[in-house]
């Protein structure tokens, strides 16, 4: 394994994740505004204070219903309320390496709303251990243990994939590998195995979980290391 790769990508993962907390702390997380909004002001201020004007995907904030939809949707602009569950989807790029991290939010104290923030949450740690504690585990293998820890907790998966490589940008050269660099349920693929023509393999675990009825889902995602 090439130990200098994995080094820049936890060093991405690590200043992205301050980027997170500058965003929490800044306080622009609150009801009163679109998503796109918090959108623009999430880019803002990560430019104003760490630098990051690249992504290497579309910031993603969705908000109360919106929070169903699966990454390659673009749902309609809502507004934060009072009572919403949201989550941020970002991936910054940091020194040509990317990271990817997704945290879920709650404003108020919808009790279903908590519970959701806390099982994904829980939930991405427990799948990122049986991945690591599973040396020929396969993506299909990993992307099912993830349904069946959605349904224990009385959720329904709600993502087609259950994560995907991540390395050095750009990221989307892997795009023209199909199924193969995802945490899909038809990759057969040993998640701790090189692919061909790649130095080496990274995995990002997403966790998305979703009530259809009560239209509201989490989200929780980082390096699976």
């Amino acid at each position: 394994m090439n130990q200098s790769r994995l080094i820049k990508l936890k060093e991405a993962e690590a200043k992205a994740l301050r980027l997170f907390h500058l965003i929490e702390k800044s306080g622009l997380i609150h009801a009163g505004q679109t998503e796109l909004e918090l959108n623009n002001k999430v880019y803002d201020l990560a430019k104003s204070e760490l630098g990051i004007n690249k992504f290497w995907h579309k910031r993603i904030v969705r908000a109360g219903e919106n929070t169903l939809f699966p990454y390659k949707e673009n749902p309609s602009n809502l507004i934060i309320t009072d009572e919403s569950i949201l989550f941020l989807d970002l991936g910054p790029i940091f020194d040509e390496f990317e990271a990817d991290i997704g945290r879920t939010y709650v404003i108020g104290k919808n009790p279903d709303h908590l519970k959701l923030k806390q099982d994904v949450e829980k939930s991405w740690y427990i799948a990122r251990d049986f991945y690591l504690s599973n040396p020929n585990i396969t993506a299909a293998e990993l992307f099912h243990f993830c349904e069946e820890l959605a349904e224990n907790n009385g959720w329904e998966f709600g993502g087609e994939i259950a994560g995907h490589l991540v390395g050095k940008f750009p990221h989307e050269r892997l795009m023209e590998i199909p199924k193969d660099s995802y945490i899909h349920p038809e990759n057969d693929l040993k998640l701790h195995e090189s692919l061909i023509n790649l130095d080496e393999t990274h995995w990002i675990i997403e966790i998305h979980f979703v009530d259809r009825i009560k239209k509201i889902g989490g989200f929780y995602e980082q390096l699976a290391i």
